[in-house]
């Protein structure tokens, strides 16, 4: 027996008043799910315990088979895993996103998806501006950087809040705040001053493009969680791919082996077509592979609800179609969304999200799409979303 779990980020939604009451989910043509729904199990899961952030570091932690409320301790440390980011006793990690800001709000969260080379060179610019014994920047991808601070943890007591979480809202108001945030605050607000007339952003803004402000700092990690390899809980030897650095970094810390597959990316760009082919080679040679496609949340995130469907549609006809049709071996199928990400609130909530177990051995349970409304109808509910790859691979 083969596996694949297939993560669609963010899918899951609120109706959209403005399409008649309807999810991206339920207006998305997807006749690959709809055709596995209907011969498979459908239900809701809960990625994200009661209390715990909605974030993907502790959706997908769930949706690999790990624990959160066990092995979560921030996100910045697992990110630093996929950078090759060392961190040592008395460090502190944090997101650094590259984010523009126009009239004291938040106007891109992502710098209008700024380019890699773009990026890379305006966080070499605040390492040689801002950087210092104590504090060290890092590139990654897009928009998504690292900063690393040494000598004071007290910065991860502050209180931080995701840029995506606020679109066009004043960020002053959100600004990091209580103990450890000065030093926080003080990088952000010297960081414009780096990147305001900076080569980069003057061709950025000559073009029309949207300019990289300042930098945002959140999701403080001060430790990297032990984890136990997946081959060890699960005895499956896996392999992964995903555009972003923190499913590539939680892959690592459970020795999960991650795809190198070009066209891969974390936006709209996403090659599916390449990433389904590579996928399926992998799983030649693997027991299961992750397949995590980033952009549906990305879509969301940015208020889109056409490109959100339109992600949703791609994944279907270009990835799902594939497992579908594998004549290779036997073959189990999870698909979900790690969280929900409604366009109404362009961030991620915590709410149970809809989940489908498909192949040899599962019973159907009789709905006729893969939706949030057909899954809550079965009546199938998993309390512990860490516990469904112990039924995928019938533990």
């Amino acid at each position: 027996m083969k596996y694949c779990v297939v993560i669609i980020d963010g899918a899951s939604g609120w109706p959209l008043a403005e399409r008649g009451g309807k999810t991206c989910l339920e207006l998305a043509d997807t006749p690959n799910l709809d055709a596995m729904a209907k011969e498979g199990i459908i239900g809701l899961a809960r990625n994200v315990p009661l209390g715990m952030e909605p974030s993907s570091a502790c959706a997908c932690m769930s949706v690999l088979g790990y624990n959160p409320k066990v092995y979560y301790h921030g996100r910045g440390a697992i990110e630093a895993r996929s950078r090759g980011v060392p961190l040592e006793e008395g460090d502190a990690i944090f997101r650094c996103n590259l984010v523009a800001t126009r009239d004291g709000r938040m106007w891109s969260y992502s710098s209008g998806y700024i380019e890699d080379s773009e990026a890379h060179a305006l966080i070499a610019a605040l390492e040689r501006s801002l950087g210092s014994d104590g504090v060290h920047f890092y590139s990654g991808v897009s928009y998504r950087h690292l900063c690393r601070i040494t000598g004071r943890e007290d910065t991860l007591l502050a209180t931080c809040t995701p840029p995506h979480d606020i679109p066009d809202k004043p960020i002053a108001e959100f600004l990091p705040h209580g103990p450890g945030s000065e030093l926080l605050r003080d990088l952000m607000a010297r960081s414009e001053e780096v990147l305001r007339e900076h080569p980069v952003n003057i061709a950025r803004r000559a073009r029309g493009d949207i300019p990289a402000t300042m930098i945002w700092l959140f999701w403080g990690s001060g430790k990297t969680p032990d984890m136990p390899s997946f081959r060890q809980i699960y005895r499956l030897d896996a392999a992964m791919t995903s555009g972003v650095d923190l499913l590539r970094g939680l892959a690592q810390m459970v020795e999960i082996e991650v795809l190198d597959i070009p066209g891969v990316t974390d936006g709209l760009d996403n090659d599916y077509a390449a990433q389904a082919a590579g996928a399926l080679k992998a799983l030649t040679e693997h027991d299961l592979v992750v397949i995590h496609i980033e952009t549906p949340d990305e879509a969301a995130h940015a208020g889109s609800i056409d490109d959100k469907i339109t992600a949703i549609e791609r994944i279907d006809r270009e990835i799902v179609s594939r497992l579908r049709s594998w004549k290779r071996t036997a073959l189990r199928v999870l698909a979900m969304p790690d969280h929900a990400t409604p366009i109404a609130i362009q961030t991620h909530t915590p709410e149970p999200v809809p989940f489908m177990l498909w192949g040899p051995g599962i019973q159907a349970t009789g709905v006729k799409r893969f939706t949030e409304a057909e899954a809550k109808s079965t009546g199938v509910f998993i309390e512990q979303g860490h516990t469904i790859m112990e039924r995928l691979i019938g533990m």
